[in-house]
């Protein structure tokens, strides 16, 4: 019997009729006797709880197998484990400025080499492969540009040149898309975001298809040790059963509050894909976004997404912080950008919200 499967009964045992899924606390399993086990034995390889979830997810994403670790950022660590010194990995040009500062860890520590490219530009990405590349990284929607990728094209690519294709499915989630049964190698997800929902849990998970990459992260994942808490696996769980309620109200307040912002003199550019909860604003120049970030009441200043509340983040000084100046200003991530996580509020209160801020913000008014 396999140790899913042996997991799978050590928790389906021990039933009570709860309607909640269990945490399990424990450390540390019990033998029963010299080369016997219940499928668990230290927390760190294996938990019940963890390993629910894990489960519930792989199937949500159509993967063999998924492993959830202690923060997105973890996961993105976890997957970079996986190349050596002078490997090339091509990357998505706009880019969430956490993953662009571990790149650039990787690259000056170990060798590993990141080539920015625009992947809606598909001779640039073919041109762009050489002997040393290994990997398409790709940010479906990327952050915060919500410049969005068309995906099938590059999962022939990787396949005629043997590349993994590694997808960031953070904004999408499994409920809007699913790489993996389309062709991807390997998914990942910071669950910190709409996955966990709640602004709560901090979280990554990454999801493969292939046995072979399921062996690697197995090793992997109990190696470098940086799971998931039994507390936070729950949390996630929790998550998931709101997971499609959650998106779609967000989804249908951001489309309503897009097509609002093109109206406004205030606001000279709106990014949205037309999917997610995801947008970014481009303000005119006479909007001061300190005072914005001051008069918003609904919506909250603060540097995350996917959750409840509708945020305003600032990618200048809070996401892409440690991106050069240069580097932000070239890519388009202006200190008039301003990018919203919209949450599941009544619209109304949003929209009011943002306009009255919008109003008290502009060059001229008198508060």
């Amino acid at each position: 019997m396999k140790d899913t499967q042996l997991a799978q009964i050590a928790v389906t045992e021990d039933y009570t009729g709860a309607i909640a899924n269990p945490i399990y606390l424990s450390t540390a399993f019990q033998h029963q006797g010299l080369g016997q086990s219940t499928g668990f034995d230290y927390t760190r390889t294996k938990n019940p709880t963890r390993n629910d979830f894990e489960v519930a997810f792989s199937k949500l994403e159509g993967g063999a197998a998924s492993f959830a670790t202690a923060s997105g950022m973890a996961s993105i660590q976890l997957v970079c484990s996986l190349f050596k010194p002078q490997d090339e990995i091509l990357v998505s040009y706009d880019l969430y400025g956490g993953t662009f500062r571990l790149f650039q860890y990787y690259e000056e520590q170990y060798g590993i080499h990141f080539k920015y490219v625009h992947f809606d530009q598909y001779t640039e990405v073919v041109d762009a492969i050489t002997p040393h590349t290994k990997a398409l990284f790709i940010e479906p929607i990327s952050n915060p540009l919500m410049i969005e990728v068309e995906l099938a094209p590059y999962y022939e690519l990787a396949h005629q040149y043997g590349l993994l294709t590694i997808i960031d499915n953070t904004f999408l989630t499994p409920y809007l898309s699913t790489p993996l049964e389309d062709g991807a190698d390997i998914v990942i997800h910071s669950a910190t975001k709409y996955i966990g929902g709640h602004n709560d849990v901090l979280a990554g998970v990454v999801t493969v298809k292939d046995p072979d990459l399921v062996q690697k992260f197995e090793l992997l994942h109990n190696m470098i040790g940086a799971t998931l808490s039994p507390f936070d696996s729950y949390l996630l769980q929790r998550g998931l059963k709101t997971l499609h309620l959650r998106i779609d109200r967000a989804q249908d307040n951001a489309r309503r509050l897009a097509e609002r912002c093109r109206t406004l003199d205030s606001i000279k550019e709106v990014l949205y894909s037309g999917r997610t909860g995801m947008l970014s604003l481009r303000l005119e120049k006479d909007v001061s976004v300190e005072k914005l970030l001051k008069f918003t009441r609904v919506c909250r200043f603060a540097e995350s997404l996917g959750g409840t509340e509708t945020l305003i983040t600032f990618p200048y000084t809070q996401t892409h912080v440690d991106m050069p100046d240069d580097e932000k200003e070239s890519r388009g991530i202006d200190q008039q950008l301003v990018r919203l996580s919209i949450g599941i509020e009544a619209y109304e209160d949003i929209e009011n919200d943002l306009l009255q801020a919008l109003n008290k913000s502009r060059e001229g008014v008198i508060q």
